[in-house]
């Protein structure tokens, strides 16, 4: 059996400390809330809303992977024989790339709690989306592995080498 070679990238975009406050902040209100009838029901109720919180922000913790030649951001994937010129996106260029120059038909992979990006250009005749864009906290890393993992294509002008 063969070894699974390592991913050439992989992340995990998990919530930032105020995310994590949040979460306290809530299980926190839940307690207050139930001290009253109890202190018992109280730490119950605190410990079951923390739970609940820390689950739900793991949940919301999207994985952006390129493995096995496929880049995956969440639960979608393309392979990367289909993607071409990776950009990062620094918060100025991921705001307007997400206002102002946002194609209604772009595939979206976005957490709110991380301001960096990076947009990849879906070179598929029978797929409508025209790109991707990315949340990742580490652009440039995400870049490099695309085009470490991206065949090169002979661009218009250029002739194949």
């Amino acid at each position: 059996m063969q070894p699974t070679p390592a991913p050439a990238h992989t992340e995990r975009l998990w919530p930032g400390p105020v995310g994590w406050l949040i979460a306290l902040g809530l299980a926190g209100m839940f307690a207050v809330a139930f001290w009253p009838v109890s202190p018992l029901v109280g730490t119950i109720a605190l410990a079951v809303a923390l739970v609940a919180a820390v689950a739900m922000l793991v949940v919301a913790a999207t994985r952006v992977t390129i493995a096995d030649g496929e880049l995956h951001a969440g639960s979608a994937h393309i392979p990367v024989e289909l993607l071409r010129d990776p950009v990062a996106l620094d918060p100025a260029a991921t705001r307007a790339a997400l206002g102002p120059e946002l194609d209604a038909r772009a595939h979206l992979c976005l957490r709110g709690w991380v301001r960096t990006a990076v947009k990849v250009t879906v070179d598929d005749p029978a797929d409508p989306t025209p790109y991707w864009v990315i949340s990742t906290r580490h652009p440039d890393r995400l870049v490099a592995a695309l085009d470490a993992t991206t065949p090169a294509a002979p661009r218009e002008g250029r002739p194949a080498s």
